[in-house]
């Protein structure tokens, strides 16, 4: 057999072992859709974890507010049985401390009970004290960068001990504070001293979720109806009446024996 004739006999083989295209695209197509396969499969199982995460939370909580109700519930029924009071046994585990707040907290809220409104300075001063009871400002650090500023010892202005404005000035007299680290401190008007101070990321999430809250009730909010008694009112909140204003101007013309004849109870 010549060479040639042997080339002949084996190109059939050869080329009959290579992969056609249409078997590539096939072979495609099957490991597409396993790989789709495979992908709804990973999130079908991720979402069934979730929701025996989500699941098993929610029922630890169940569960332990329902052993906390057993718990006061059978506390009740004990203390009824021995006929005590068991709102008098609960006061006697408080301190004169702990009584002494919540005596005061009592009275704040008392306090802040009005909300008519007074004037400009009694609406601002009553802003002032809720922004405060919000975000809580940290005096210990404040105090600690004073005693730096001033030169003072660690320490001296924290505790029910520490001294008035004016002896804080005589003991920084005293310790030879310079000028600039009081200005440092307590900067005004003509201070050339800006934008170093950094605050921590606890502090500016603090301030971001109080300025949302604030936004959001804001959008929230809804006028007090005081004139309730002297005119009927339709409308929910000023930007409610304003629209309701706008309609009654049109047709009111139109409705008015209709309303009549409702608020008569006659037939029209």
């Amino acid at each position: 057999m010549s060479d040639s004739e042997h080339q002949d006999t084996a190109s059939p083989v050869e080329s009959s072992s290579a992969p056609t295209v249409d078997s590539r695209e096939t072979k495609m197509d099957t490991l597409r859709k396993r790989m789709q396969e495979a992908s709804r499969l990973n999130r079908a199982e991720l979402v069934d974890e979730s929701s025996r995460l989500k699941a098993g939370a929610r029922d630890a909580a169940r569960r332990e507010k329902q052993l906390k109700l057993a718990e006061t519930l059978r506390a009740e029924a004990n203390a009824e049985e021995r006929g005590e009071d068991l709102d008098r046994q609960k006061n006697f585990a408080y301190t004169i401390e702990e009584n002494d707040a919540w005596e005061k907290k009592l009275a704040r809220k008392k306090r802040r009970a009005d909300f008519e409104y007074h004037d400009d300075v009694t609406t601002t001063h009553r802003k002032y004290k809720k922004d405060l009871d919000r975000l809580k400002p940290n005096l210990e650090a404040y105090n600690r960068q004073k005693e730096v500023a001033l030169g003072l010892e660690a320490g001296s202005l924290s505790g029910s001990n520490a001294p008035s404005s004016s002896q804080i000035a005589q003991i920084a007299a005293q310790s030879g504070a310079g000028e600039a680290d009081v200005e440092l401190l307590y900067r005004d008007a003509n201070s050339m001293i800006y934008a170093d101070n950094k605050p921590t990321e606890e502090a500016l999430d603090l301030v971001s979720s109080y300025l949302a809250d604030q936004d959001s009730k804001r959008r929230k909010f809804s006028r007090k109806r005081t004139n309730e008694d002297q005119d009927h009112v339709t409308y929910i909140n000023e930007r409610n009446r304003v629209f309701n204003k706008k309609i009654a101007r049109y047709y009111d013309k139109h409705t008015e024996e209709i309303r009549a004849s409702f608020e008569r109870g006659t037939a029209l």
